[in-house]
């Protein structure tokens, strides 16, 4: 009666919602968000024998807000604190993220990537990164010169090459169809058109949610015993409708805008990043791949005051070709253009590297006196890379089966020796 009745208020459903005993609600697990990680948690928790699951997406489709607009970077690991969930959930989300791929067939690639120092003080801060590394498990070695120069004669490094051996590339679209099949082939209920717009809380969540959703005559509700919020850009509104006053959040918003570059030379193969600038919202203006292996370069850094505000900043992009050309001297200037742009979910104004002022870590918890359900708050990157790894320690958070790695800080060493500059 309650899927025949909830497929006349929305025909653009899926399909059609199910119902559960337990706690006599619709569902046992809802999630907010149909991002990459939305979907990773979605279909874990379909998998659960005797459980329903229900993803609540506000557009059309799948992975359009952050997700789709990023690096597609598979990330090692290397620039936050030895402790964060974001080197934990990067480092095991890596492994896991290859293996999945490769057993999947979604298109990957470990191409690699360098960090180059122009100056002697950029060198130092490889020297602090490759030392982190080795402390943290994640293989980085030095690249001389010469071989720098064997492999891509294009890449200008005035003083060193730092190599991050376990990085590269996934194509996330094919990742998120995939996942999004898997998980309604696992019986999962996934509803487009459904902006949240109003949460009640049943009984300090012992009884469960009901989530009201949709627009005009198409507004609807669902209940669930466990609610999951994953709505990336919007999470923090999300949990400001749930938690008290007293524990609201306030969000930012980083932008940041994506160049092509449309000539056919240079062609590195090699991901390139500058060296880190203290304070930046983000790691510097890359050279990153396609799975094509078309170049396209960014993300810079603006910080803006609205989620939608998708419009490349044309004045950034001269800053932006000067950045380009630190590293990619034979670069053909007038070939890169205005791409894309994709904005961060923010926690604070702050540095993307652990050491510095701002720096904020995923926040992935129960909420006190909320019984059921899990909080996701400022997953950026390292979101895409960590997503698999997320899913499965939310899993572990509302099961009590917490993964050993989140709760253990060592990890199993595959660095290398003291680094040297060539």
């Amino acid at each position: 009666m309650f899927a025949r009745s909830l497929r006349v208020q929305l025909p653009r459903y899926e399909r059609a919602f199910s119902t559960t005993a337990a706690h006599n609600a619709d569902f046992t697990h809802a999630i907010i968000g149909g991002g990459v990680v939305g979907l990773a948690i979605a279909r874990k928790l379909a998998q659960r024998d005797g459980t329903s699951t229900a993803l609540l997406e506000k557009h059309g489709s799948v992975g359009t807000e952050t997700s789709s607009r990023n690096s597609e970077v598979i990330h090692a690991g290397l620039y936050y604190g030895p402790d964060s969930l974001k080197t934990k959930l990067c480092i095991k989300g890596k492994h896991m993220m290859y293996a999945f791929c490769a057993k999947h067939n979604i298109p990957h690639r470990n191409c690699k990537k360098w960090i180059v120092a122009q100056t002697q003080q950029q060198w130092e801060e490889l020297v602090k990164i490759h030392k982190h590394a080795q402390a943290i498990g994640v293989p980085t070695r030095s690249v001389s010169l010469e071989e720098g120069r064997k492999r891509e004669p294009d890449v200008k490094a005035e003083v060193g090459i730092l190599e991050s051996e376990s990085t590269g590339i996934v194509d996330s679209h094919g990742l998120m169809t995939f996942l999004e099949s898997d998980f309604q082939d696992k019986g999962g209920d996934l509803a487009f058109h459904s902006p949240v717009k109003h949460i009640e809380t049943r009984n300090n969540g012992k009884d469960g949610y009901r989530i009201h959703f949709g627009e005009g005559e198409n507004e609807a509700s669902v209940t669930a015993e466990k609610l999951i919020n994953s709505a990336g850009l919007y999470a923090v509104g999300i949990s400001n409708m749930i938690l008290p006053k007293h524990r609201h959040r306030i969000p930012y918003y980083c932008k940041g805008s994506y160049y092509s570059y449309s000539a056919s030379t240079p062609k590195p193969r090699t991901l390139v990043y500058p060296a880190p600038q203290p304070g930046l919202g983000g790691l510097g203006t890359h050279l990153t791949l396609d799975m094509s292996g078309a170049m396209r370069f960014g993300p810079d850094v603006e910080w803006v005051d609205s989620p939608t505000d998708l419009t490349v900043n044309e004045s950034q992009l001269g800053d932006a070709i000067e950045a380009i050309s630190t590293y990619l001297p034979t670069v053909k200037r007038e070939a890169i253009g205005l791409d894309y742009a994709g904005i961060r979910p923010k926690l604070a104004k702050g540095g993307a590297q652990a050491q510095e002022k701002g720096f904020s870590d995923f926040i992935i918890q129960k909420e006190e006196g909320f019984e059921g359900f899990i909080n996701l708050l400022g997953i950026e990157s390292p979101g895409l890379t960590s997503s698999l790894a997320i899913a499965e320690m939310v899993e572990g958070l509302l099961y009590d089966e917490v993964p050993k790695y989140l709760v253990d800080a060592k990890h199993e060493s595959e660095g290398h020796g003291l680094l040297e500059k060539h």
